[in-house]
């Protein structure tokens, strides 16, 4: 239908990592032996007992409309994991609950940015971030992080990409799509910095705070520096660490009155997350914690595994994230080669695009996270399927020429 599209909704693109999973799917019901490994979403099973609580909420009738912003059992419980884990003293009413993370992030935009306004976002990002603010009539800006720091912004690059019209910040740590998580000194750093701009708002994602390794310890802004409270945004989720990405629920903590707006917003898009799925949250939150420890022995030797692989491989150079379960590996010395199959590759989207067609392994190109010439990885699969995957990766590569 010609002219269906909205203004607001020509100035954005469709998720290239959704659109990766979709196009694997599709070869595999076609009889393609594909590896997908483009999907960020951990292979294991939701605990038993959070499932069990699902289904005692069923049972109990807990099955009606709930406040629009979440029960206030999930909030209590929240409130007690900001306590527990980060430090953070929150009270219910500056608690938000969305159907997913990109709700929590949207709503906040969607209640605070006018045209004009400026959203930071570091490179590499989150495919989802600068949609939402073109969405929502801001301007996404970027600071350009190297795979040389890591992939990690530094404090001079952030004080120049600030001007007066900046609104948020949006830090992801560990990150999607690099797996780069911030240590203290170096969060103590980027604070330092926005103390010296108070009309910037930081909205820190940290939906893969448990995924850390090599005893790697979360911070996250609030908690290094107080003085950042009141304009901080602190969003997290149940999605990453307790294997519970189809259940959508992420929450926030921030100040009462931008919690307020968020659930304006959510009252006349979304309406409350599914109640089923608050109540199985409410366990997570405040069930054994134990698993996360033992699954994060297998993703680390998962991360370890593809790491080294990639490394064996001339044409690319992998750095070795702290978190998440993503590895980012540099594919620039592949770049103005011509694979085995005739395909000239003149940038990542031509890498991951042969690499499907030619080997089977589906990838994320660089580009659709703002740093080229890159591709994402995710680990979170078996162990046989990622060193099969990183098998043809190098024979792939092995044939470029």
């Amino acid at each position: 239908m010609a002219g269906v599209e909205s203004e607001a909704l020509k100035r954005i693109k469709p998720s290239a990592t959704i659109a990766v999973s979709s196009k694997a799917r599709e070869l595999k019901a076609a009889g393609h032996d594909v590896i997908g490994l483009g999907a960020g979403e951990p292979d294991f099973d939701t605990p038993d007992n959070i499932k069990d609580a699902a289904m005692k909420a069923i049972r109990d009738g807990k099955t009606k409309y709930t406040d629009v912003d979440g029960i206030p059992e999930l909030k209590q419980a929240i409130c007690a994991k900001f306590k527990r884990d980060n430090g953070l003293d929150y009270t219910p009413a500056q608690i938000n609950v969305s159907p997913g993370g990109k709700p929590v992030i949207y709503n906040a935009f969607m209640a605070t940015l006018n045209p004009g306004d400026e959203v930071l976002i570091p490179t590499p990002y989150w495919v989802s971030y600068p949609e939402m603010a073109l969405m929502c009539g801001a301007t996404p800006t970027f600071v350009t992080v190297s795979a040389e720091d890591k992939y990690k912004v530094r404090p001079e690059a952030l004080e120049a990409a600030i001007t007066p019209r900046t609104k948020w910040l949006l830090l992801n740590s560990p990150s999607n799509p690099s797996g780069a998580a911030y240590t203290r000194g170096e969060l103590r750093a980027i604070a330092d910095v926005l103390l010296r701009h108070p009309h910037v708002w930081v909205l820190t994602d940290d939906m893969y705070e448990h995924l850390v390794y090599d005893d790697f310890k979360f911070h996250t802004i609030a908690e290094v520096e107080p003085a950042l409270y009141d304009r901080t945004l602190t969003m997290n989720g149940v999605s990453k660490a307790y294997a519970m990405t189809g259940w959508r629920i992420g929450y926030a903590g921030g100040p009462e009155a931008l919690i307020k707006a968020m659930g304006k917003v959510e009252s006349q898009t979304t309406s409350n997350p599914c109640s089923i799925s608050q109540w199985a949250a409410v366990e997570a939150l405040n069930g054994p914690q134990d698993f996360i420890a033992e699954r994060n022995k297998v993703f680390r030797a998962r991360r370890d595994l593809v790491v080294a692989m990639l490394n064996q491989t001339e044409e690319l150079s992998c750095p070795t994230p702290e978190g998440a379960f993503y590895v980012y590996p540099d594919c620039s010395r592949a770049i103005g080669r011509t694979s085995a199959g005739g395909v000239r590759i003149a940038n990542d989207e031509d890498f991951a695009a042969a690499l499907l067609d030619e080997q089977k392994v589906a990838v994320v190109f660089g580009s659709a996270f703002g740093l080229s010439p890159a591709f994402r990885i995710s680990y979170a699969t078996s162990t046989e399927a990622l060193e099969e995957a990183c098998r043809r990766i190098q024979t792939f590569c092995g044939g470029l020429r």
